[in-house]
């Protein structure tokens, strides 16, 4: 065997092929930069593992350059329905077909297909290249400098220096124990058993998905496809066969096809990185944190962090941001992943916790609290809630936009009908409602900008009722689509143009060229 010792640089190094890591890809080839992702399997993994994405992962898959495809592959859902131990509905939340993001609330898929459409995107992109068959051995503890990136293949062994490193190496990642970070228990631990199956049965359903909140079988239940159906169930002592756990869906005496696709065991857990980067090397997805499936947000909360990091470290790696921008990544996503796992953590206890007289009246006090008028229309609200204040978030005023996600009406350009986003591109943008006047036309030039008005869109009228509601005569958008600063009605500027200016560039003024400098690809400002 011949050994390679080659020493080969590359802008950034994404360690794991899966929907988080190649997503990752996708939206720096977009921003024009260059990786190399590293992958110890040599095809997508085959079997179905996450099965539902919400809107606003819709609108990441959009970003990503897939959002057609994967509308071709997937299917709106209902929402969540709980069921007593007799399959009765205690309470129902629905979700729409049409949410804040400008798709379906909750869309249902099949993993191994949303895998090869990213893969497939991925090889269109010549800024991208798939390593795939390999063990990353070592990614190295520089801090200061390029990050060294080992792995092995059939020819030996190869080194890659990259500005940045992506640990998106799942639950297990090596990524995580190089930068030294641990886990938060956040104190949820269940052994369940996961069914995948393709049948063409007339399964009971409702087109959402069901909790059975059962204190001696709590189970899930899903459509995924015109014939696939998910079912998961708490383990008990021994093991049932798979018709009998899954006959209370099925027609009485079912004896057509019935194609069991996997069945495994799992141990949902809550747990959180204590930290999320240690220099150039930032850990998203699994790496950083596991959560219950309960509310569906494992692979949104990995898609999520994709979509906030890489558009900052693209700013900084080929726009002169100031290195402060990273330091917003983990701020920014752990508060909100940390909510989405507790979220999921209750209404796992709620639902399936336990078979105690407590556990009873937990699932009391929760049919009895669905009953309650509104009450279930706030459970199935949008699971974005804003982003804590920051560099990059100036909440100054109470019920602010700052913070939020714009919505995405079909708007019109050219007399063409199209989502807003691929109207707006991939940078900064700023949405007002009222005819720009000079300060803001000269922010927005120094910032390199558009200024969009809303009257102009042809969206009847959603982006000004949404700027009105907020108070806002002028909001200015970040790349991700979070709103970073707002011109309050009335109001003759942004509320702080001096907090967040200075972190887009590292020029004094953000008003001029930026004149980085750089050592090996980074600002100065950048390194750690």
């Amino acid at each position: 065997m011949t050994v390679q010792r080659t020493r080969v640089d590359v802008p950034v190094v994404i360690v794991g092929a899966g929907p988080v890591g190649v997503t990752a890809a996708l939206l720096l080839a977009r921003r024009g930069v260059r990786t190399v992702i590293l992958e110890r399997h040599r095809d997508v993994y085959p079997l179905p593992r996450a099965v539902a994405v919400d809107d606003e992962v819709r609108r990441i898959l959009q970003a990503a350059g897939v959002g057609e495809e994967f509308g071709a592959i997937s299917r709106p859902a209902h929402g969540l329905r709980l069921l007593d131990a007799r399959h009765r509905v205690m309470a129902e939340f629905r979700r729409t077909g049409h949410g804040h993001h400008g798709y379906p609330q909750t869309s249902m898929f099949d993993q191994p297909e949303l895998e090869r459409l990213l893969r497939d995107a991925l090889a269109r992109q010549p800024e991208c290249e798939l390593r795939s068959g390999v063990e990353v051995t070592c990614v190295g503890p520089e801090t200061t400098g390029p990050v060294r990136v080992s792995y092995r293949d059939d020819d030996g062994e190869h080194h890659l220096w990259a500005e940045a490193v992506l640990g998106c190496d799942g639950a297990n990642s090596l990524t995580r124990d190089a930068i030294g970070a641990g886990w938060e228990n956040l104190h949820f631990e269940e052994n369940w058993t996961v069914i995948d199956v393709r049948t063409d049965a007339d399964v009971r359903c409702w087109e959402g998905v069901d909790q059975v909140c059962d204190p001696h079988r709590p189970a899930t239940f899903m459509r995924v496809g015109e014939d696939r159906y998910r079912w998961e169930f708490r383990l008990r002592d021994g093991d049932e066969p798979v018709r009998d756990l899954v006959a209370p869906w099925l027609p009485p005496s079912y004896g057509g096809e019935f194609e069991i696709l996997r069945k495994t065991q799992y141990t949902f857990r809550a747990r959180l990185a204590d930290r999320w980067r240690s220099g150039r090397v930032f850990l998203l997805g699994d790496a950083a944190h596991l959560t219950p499936p309960f509310i569906g947000q494992g692979l949104c909360s990995g898609l999520r962090d994709a979509y906030n990091l890489t558009w900052k470290l693209a700013r900084v790696l080929r726009q002169g941001g100031d290195g402060r921008l990273l330091d917003t990544y983990e701020s920014e996503r752990k508060p909100h992943a940390r909510h989405v796992i507790r979220l999921a953590v209750a209404l796992g206890w709620a639902m399936t916790g336990g078979q105690d007289g407590a556990a009873a009246l937990r699932r009391g006090l929760l049919a009895a609290a669905c009953r309650i008028p509104g009450m279930a229309a706030m459970a199935g609200r949008d699971l974005s809630r804003p982003l804590t204040a920051g560099p990059l978030v100036r909440r100054r005023m109470r019920r602010s936009l700052v913070g939020t996600h714009c919505p995405q009406p079909w708007a019109t350009a050219g007399g063409r009908r199209t989502r807003l986003d691929e109207l707006l591109g991939d940078s900064f943008t700023v949405l007002t409602a009222t005819d720009p006047w000079p300060s803001l036309s000269a922010l927005a030039h120094g910032l390199g900008v558009r200024v969009v008005s809303v009257t102009d869109l042809g969206d009847d009228g959603a982006l000004a009722a949404w700027l009105r509601v907020g108070r806002a005569d002028a909001v200015l958008l970040r790349p991700d689509r979070v709103v970073m600063d707002v011109v309050p009605a009335g109001s003759a500027d942004f509320t702080d143009t001096a907090a967040w200016a200075s972190v887009l560039h590292t020029t004094r003024s953000p008003f001029l060229p930026p004149r980085p400098t750089r050592e090996n690809g980074l600002p100065r400002s950048a390194r750690r």
